[in-house]
């Protein structure tokens, strides 16, 4: 398998490109026969003419390759297997528990989906996991994004006039998205307060200048993917007092709490927004899961009575898709040249069964759904 066709995304909301020029350069180098449909790259800011340099083919729509490609890439699930070859290997978000009659389909297509959202965290498969490569831009823009609505500074400020105090804010879950958000208020001059299920991330929020709100909640952890283990009822009540405590004197709070596969937790209320201050800003990162706070909507701000401003915090990397696309598409060279699956004396991709990160992803396969989680 060599034949790599490059997506145009077919919603307009979306901004970046699953492979950009400099990869589709080494690609090509390697083996690789790239063709890209026409305006795939304009919104991340490369042209036709790049790709072309590059060593891609450019055809007009998709239409035009798919049913000659053998791999396919894109970043956003497709609406159906339509017009893919049988035996071909379609990769790109799936949202696979949500999406039984798509992995239905392409099973029936006889087409191979590799779902991006299940590549294994684990060590070797860093640097092909889009969801940490994304979520981390995305908690940087949800800061800015913050700051640009926040009638105050972040920094603190002494001058003639009076000394400015510095912002407030308060990081509801460390991961990656949660990390990135308090390095960047950080370094605009704010005081951060995070918190975290996973009492291991302490030491990760306090090495960035950051404090560490403890709540004692009892037995907690995380799963063998690295993702915060599902807390109970009695658990989640206790962290929602204790937060809300702290969000009363918050000038920004950021939410980033997802359950994969799993309705979002609610962790502010609307008795707890009554209690922040006018003028505060909320950043909720998981709208589109349900959401972490009680009147979010997807990509539109709220504002309360009281003057708090909800703020939609899903999909923040488009705001960056130049950098959202390099790094999407590194993670997409790394799983194609993956030694478990290139073969670099025949210049050939082989979907290996074999390798444990296959394994963890493909969902379809032979004509049926063969991924574990998702066969019933």
């Amino acid at each position: 398998m060599k034949k790599v066709l490059v997506c145009k995304e077919n919603d307009p909301l979306e901004t970046r490109v699953a492979l950009i020029p400099d990869d589709v350069k080494k690609l090509t180098g390697l083996g690789f026969e790239l063709t890209v449909v026409s305006g795939a790259g304009l919104k991340s800011g490369f042209s036709d003419d790049m790709y072309k340099a590059a060593g891609a083919k450019v055809v007009a729509k998709e239409e035009d390759a798919a049913s000659s490609s053998e791999i396919v890439v894109r970043i956003l699930k497709p609406a159906s297997a339509s017009g893919l070859a049988k035996d071909s290997l379609h990769i790109s978000y799936l949202d696979p528990f949500n999406e039984k009659e798509l992995l239905n389909g392409f099973a029936k297509a006889g087409v191979k989906a590799v779902s991006l959202e299940m590549i294994p965290r684990t060590t070797l498969a860093q640097k092909m996991d889009v969801q940490s490569s994304q979520t981390s831009l995305a908690g940087y823009v949800a800061v800015l994004n913050a700051a640009a609505h926040l009638p105050k500074i972040l920094p603190m400020m002494v001058t003639p006039a009076g000394t400015i105090n510095p912002a407030r804010v308060f990081i509801i879950g460390v991961g990656v998205a949660g990390l990135q958000a308090i390095a960047t208020a950080k370094r605009l001059g704010a005081r951060v307060d995070a918190f975290d299920t996973r009492p291991v991330v302490e030491e990760q929020v306090k090495s960035l200048g950051a404090s560490f709100v403890k709540i004692d909640l009892g037995e907690m952890g995380q799963t063998a993917q690295g993702y915060a283990k599902e807390l109970t009822p009695e658990q989640i009540a206790k962290q929602k007092e204790a937060q809300a405590k702290v969000c009363e004197k918050a000038n920004i709070v950021i939410t980033t709490a997802k359950v994969f596969g799993r309705k979002a937790p609610r962790l502010i209320e609307k008795n707890v927004l009554d209690r922040m201050q006018p003028g505060s800003i909320v950043v909720d990162m998981a709208c589109s899961t349900g959401g972490n706070v009680e009147g979010s909507k997807l990509f539109e701000n709220v504002v309360t009575e009281n003057g708090v401003t909800i703020m939609s915090g899903d999909l923040l990397e488009r705001q960056v898709p130049y950098d959202a696309s390099k790094m999407f598409s590194g993670n997409i060279t790394a799983f194609l040249t993956h030694a478990g699956f290139y073969n670099k004396e025949a210049k050939e991709f082989n979907v290996n069964m074999e390798d444990d990160i296959m394994k963890g992803c493909l969902l379809t396969q032979g004509g049926q759904i063969i991924h574990e989680r998702f066969k019933a």
